[in-house]
């Protein structure tokens, strides 16, 4: 029976309330669309099996489909329900937190519905606030919540959590991230049934695999309870300290959501407008189907950053807040990077495509696909251990093995693979759209060859830490191209570039060449390219205009002798970057770069990328006259001195 301390208010009233579970000055409200004859709630004490109150929804209450009643009590909040729909009982698809599902990956409950919980979290944002930091001067990291801090080598306390994540985030800093992108973190069940056998090829294992990736529908209103950590688990407050501890730190906070296309456009809505209001999300990115047309423009949303595949909408507002999110970058890049043909035109059109309405995400590899690191080492997918005989994942993914497939010792190999990984990250770090780099690809993480890892919660998908010691020179090179990146605005400019002098400086804010200075070659062939970028064009942060750059391409085999545009007067071309180098790790430390001797023309080494900067001839003859003057004290140049400490 039911206590006497509840009781149903609001009865004929006709009172709306958001679906869910809303708290009420005095109790609880609940709603639920159900297109049904009847709906009860069923209240439960915590873990109890038999119910103890069924009670049935006015029906006076009742507008359209929409069913609503009013709970008064104290004793309320940590009990279970559910709704008895039509007979059938059903956990509440709109509930903010699930008993029975605390434990990842329990195969005993497979199959069982989850009990909703009545929970309202109390929580001090501390005035927080979304960051709200503009497209183009974003570095997005994106993880598995469980997936970054798993692995024994993560050296984290609280592994695979929210709270793992925050233990984390100096590492983010360090690297230069600004946002953090999470695959599905809200409640859905791990536990992969015999649906998969629905498929056109036989599979090995029906059952008993885990859904790692999460990109099933699930209950959206509630952050998953099995990536919190202790025995007490708080699902919303650890994702909600992990918000506010993301902002304190500068990094905002993107999510993924699943939808198939079969949810009530008003609900979907009502989901993202929740996660905005309630987590202060910074953006959501929104995978399968949503009604695209309804979201860009509504009007909560419209300083959210809101990711699809393909906007065929325009936003709301003034505020930039769509973006463009798809494997067109990848699958482009991925070609020009191997030596593929007819990619010339391809790296000049992602390399400045930054629309006006709409942001682009650029990317080298994402969680569906290969790595970076299995992109320069493998050919072929590896998928045996999903237990789908190798059919499931993209059959061509653009990759390269350099020579071997898999791990190797061969030394011109491995030097190539991470000449590869060098020009891959400086081909997307120095395109003007937003940069997205997936978790442990800064050091090498591998999958090795698994291009569809949705099922593999293990070694496979978690990032191994161990790697950042291992492959320490790529982590190095990574951190300082964001920070180059970063301090350059003509690689991130808030506009996309013209190609057009329209400030009258004599110069285009980016013009296009081949091996000759201002005579671009498209043809099928080429595989090298040269980029100017004018730095009349962008400001610096101090207001100051940003330099000269030139960047060369070359993905042939055979080195490529580039002429070198002309510098205004008193300005020289040095290099900046040059992934073939060795000694420097591919970046001249800044101050430090190198003059080039002939400033007419540079030899550019096979598959690599060489960046050249302008600088003042008068610094570099106050830097040479030094240097003179040091060699007639000490009889030594400075390459001598550098030998003899070598020595």
């Amino acid at each position: 029976m039911m206590r006497e301390a509840w009781k149903v208010v609001c009865k004929g009233s006709g009172c709306v309330f958001p679906e869910g579970i809303t708290r009420t000055e005095r109790g609880v409200h609940f709603s639920v669309a159900m297109p049904a004859e009847q709906v009860s709630l069923v209240l439960y004490q915590p873990e109890e099996k038999e119910a103890e109150a069924v009670i049935p929804f006015p029906v006076e209450d009742k507008i359209g489909d929409l069913w609503s009643l009013s709970l008064e009590g104290d004793g309320l909040c940590g009990m279970e329900y559910e709704y008895e729909v039509d007979n059938e009982r059903i956990p509440d698809p709109c509930g903010r937190r699930y008993h029975g599902w605390e434990c990842w990956g329990d195969r005993k409950r497979a199959g069982k519905a989850a009990r909703s919980v009545i929970w309202f979290d109390t929580f001090d944002w501390e005035n927080d606030r979304p960051l709200e930091i503009p497209f183009h001067e974003m570095l997005l990291y994106k993880s598995h919540v469980r997936g970054l801090t798993r692995h024994e080598s993560s050296n984290v306390e609280h592994k695979g959590t929210f709270l793992g994540i925050i233990e984390k985030i100096p590492y983010l800093k360090e690297l230069g991230v600004t946002g953090l992108e999470l695959m599905p973190c809200i409640e859905f069940d791990e536990i992969m049934l015999q649906e998969a056998q629905s498929r056109q090829y036989a599979m090995k294992k029906a059952d008993g695999r885990i859904n790692y990736w999460g990109f099933v529908p699930g209950y959206y209103f509630s952050p998953k309870t099995a990536f919190c950590s202790g025995k007490e688990k708080n699902p919303e407050a650890e994702m909600k300290m992990l918000v506010k501890t993301l902002h304190q730190n500068g990094i905002e906070l993107i999510i993924d959501l699943f939808f198939t296309g079969e949810e009530r456009q008003s609900l979907v809505l009502e989901i993202l407008r929740f996660w905005v209001r309630e987590y202060h999300v910074d953006g959501i990115h929104l995978v399968g189907f949503v009604p695209e047309g309804l979201v860009a423009r509504d009007a909560c949303l419209s300083k959210t950053k809101l990711f699809y595949s393909q906007w065929n909408a325009e936003g709301s507002g003034k505020v930039k807040h769509l973006a463009a999110y798809n494997d067109g970058f990848q699958n482009a890049m991925r070609r020009f990077l191997k030596g593929d043909e007819e990619q010339i035109n391809p790296l000049v059109h992602y390399s400045r495509t930054n629309p006006p309405n709409c942001a682009v995400i650029n990317y080298m590899a994402n969680n569906n696909g290969f790595t970076m690191m299995d992109m320069v080492s493998y050919d072929q997918k590896h998928n045996e251990e999903n237990g789908e005989n190798n059919q499931d994942g993209e059959v061509y993914n653009y990759s390269w093995n350099c020579g071997v497939e898999g791990p190797t010792k061969k030394k011109k190999v491995k030097e190539l693979r991470n000449r590869q990984l060098r020009n891959a990250f400086t081909i997307l770090l120095l395109s003007q759209g937003t940069p997205l780099i997936l978790a442990g690809d800064e050091f090498g993480n591998t999958k090795k060859g698994n291009n569809n890892s949705y099922c593999q919660d293990n070694s496979c998908s978690w990032v191994d830490w161990k790697l950042l010691e291992t492959n320490r020179e790529l982590y190095e090179f990574v951190k300082t191209m964001i920070a180059f990146r970063k301090k350059h605005p003509v690689f991130h400019m808030p506009k996309e570039p013209k190609v057009m002098d329209y400030l009258s400086c004599g110069c285009p804010d980016v013009s296009y060449h081949g091996v000759k200075a201002w005579c671009p070659e498209f043809e099928n062939f080429r595989r090298q390219l040269g980029i100017m970028y004018c730095g009349e064009y962008a400001k610096k942060e101090d207001g100051a205009s940003d330099d000269y750059f030139f960047v060369a391409y070359n993905m042939h085999w055979e080195p490529h002798e580039f002429a070198l545009p002309n510098l205004p007067k008193n300005l020289k071309w040095h290099i900046a970057i040059d992934t073939s180098e060795k000694e420097h790790n591919a970046i001249y430390p800044e101050g430090s770069e190198l003059l080039i001797k002939k400033q007419k023309q540079v030899m550019v080494p096979s598959r690599s990328i060489m960046v050249f900067i302008s600088k003042e001839v008068e610094k570099e003859e106050k830097a040479a006259g030094k240097e003179d003057e040091k060699k007639k004290k000490t009889g030594k140049t400075k390459k001598s001195r550098v030998k003899d400490k070598k020595e």
